[in-house]
């Protein structure tokens, strides 16, 4: 029986019966039902902790000795061409130290994280194409560097649904917005149900971080009985008309958001959590979406994507010193979720991803004509990206920058290499995974790409 036929002997029980079964626990099997990869995955989930403006890898994961011995003095070689104008070498103002038994260092502003890094690949050797945020906000997050592109986790659930039915399989927290907002989670020309849902963990009320879920009119059965009219209506027109994917998309999407008002609450409202746990992450906004992070891995949520604050608050132009604040309240948060998905038992098989944009330049920044600061500018050429736990292998650096920091050098690994890697970690060949849209066939690494192979368990 094909699928008019299937609608035409369904009749009008089809939406009321699809929807009652979703309130009760039932698995609906629509466009977001679970679906099998090409192989077996090493990865069942994404988490995304995105620290949005430019996290400065020669300050962070990438110590550079030769920083220290030139201090003060030109970078050799051709005058090196950055954003803004670039002044003398520039060594790191803190400290670096050898952890865990893999003895990779780590920065003095990271304590925490250091202390779990033998569960952590640092690929030091992360390049890509235009120093600007924009362009390199699109490429880490739809690997390319126009707008138009699906994001990552919208490929994700393209390819493989979600686990649980009764929440959006792809999620983006953020209290506000980075650079660009919303076309860094959009679906693009994939079905909209694919898009990634907003969600302002800056909000303390569960009410507030979803806004407008809950009826205050209706009740659950009474909206049960409208949206059940409501799916009778859009089948019957598309029972005439045939396969409309805008229409089905918008249909999942209402019956998403209608089961979300049983769960959607209940997972926000991190004062569930025990007091200890909850101060382990802290209070600031970062912490609480990790937080919110591991709530949602656990029910089953396909990627969650965590950026760190409004605008790109790691873009220290005027003074790198800053990054010592903002890793002060990014570091115990990350810890805590790699011990709690360990504890959970979700470390496995979830794959964790920590960077920014692009890294920042070894060269200090002359801020004004007048005025020389102890910031540093954007650099693309070379940076760093962690990634933990679903088939990674960990305590090893992957790759390496050149001895001050500038481009990568060894083992160079393209954003769409990174990219190829965490579709192969979830079970697909990143070259097979493509829609076809205005007469070609799309796929998240556009042309290029390759699995780096070394970094896998």
């Amino acid at each position: 029986m094909n699928r008019r036929d299937a609608l035409k002997t369904m009749g009008n029980g089809f939406g009321l019966l699809g929807l009652a079964n979703a309130m009760h626990g039932g698995q609906a099997r629509g466009v977001l039902a679970p679906k099998a990869p090409h192989f077996a995955p090493k990865a069942k989930r994404v988490i995304f902790l995105f620290l949005n403006g430019g996290m400065s890898h020669v300050d962070t994961f990438d110590p550079k000795p030769a920083l220290e011995k030139w201090d003060g003095t030109p970078m050799p070689g051709p005058k090196v061409l950055t954003d803004r104008a670039s002044g003398e070498l520039m060594k790191s103002p803190f400290k670096f130290h050898h952890r865990g038994k893999s003895g990779l260092e780590v920065s003095e502003i990271f304590p925490k994280v250091g202390g779990l890094i033998d569960d952590i690949c640092v690929i030091r050797s992360m390049w890509s194409d235009n120093g600007n945020h924009g362009p390199s906000l699109l490429m880490m997050n739809t690997g390319h560097l126009l707008p138009g592109r699906p994001s990552l986790g919208s490929w994700l659930t393209y390819g493989l649904g979600t686990e649980n039915q009764n929440l959006p399989g792809f999620v983006a927290l953020c209290p506000g917005f980075p650079v660009l907002g919303p076309q860094l989670w959009d679906s693009a020309f994939l079905p909209k149900i694919h898009q990634g849902t907003y969600l302002h963990n800056g909000e303390r009320e569960p009410e507030k971080i979803v806004q407008n879920i809950r009826n205050k009119q209706l009740s659950l059965s009474e909206q049960e009985r409208q949206l059940a009219l409501l799916d009778k209506l859009n089948h019957s027109y598309l029972d005439d008309l045939g396969p409309q994917a805008e229409l089905e998309s918008s249909i999942a999407s209402m019956e998403v958001a209608f089961r979300m008002q049983v769960e959607a609450p209940e997972i926000f409202d991190i004062a569930k959590e025990p007091e200890k746990l909850r101060e382990r992450y802290g209070t600031h906004d970062f912490g609480r979406g990790c937080l919110m992070a591991l709530r949602l891995a656990e029910r089953g949520v396909r990627m969650v994507q965590v950026y760190y604050g409004n605008f790109q608050p790691w873009d220290s132009h005027d003074d790198i010193r800053v990054h010592s604040k903002l890793a002060a309240t990014a570091d115990a948060p990350i810890a805590a979720l790699i011990e709690d998905l360990k504890l959970r038992g979700l470390f496995d098989d979830t794959l964790l991803i920590i960077g920014s944009e692009f890294g920042r330049t070894p060269m200090i920044q002359n801020s004004g004509l007048e005025r020389v600061g102890n910031g540093r500018d954007h650099n693309v050429h070379g940076y760093c990206t962690l990634l933990a736990g679903g088939g990674i292998k960990g305590g090893i650096a992957y790759g390496a920058t050149d001895e001050f920091g500038y481009k990568a050098a060894e083992k160079r690994c393209h954003v769409h290499d990174l990219h190829a890697t965490v579709m192969h970690l979830m079970g697909f060949d990143h070259t097979r995974l493509t829609y076809r849209y205005s007469g070609r066939d799309y796929r998240l690494t556009d042309v290029a790409g390759n699995v780096v192979k070394d970094i896998l368990a």
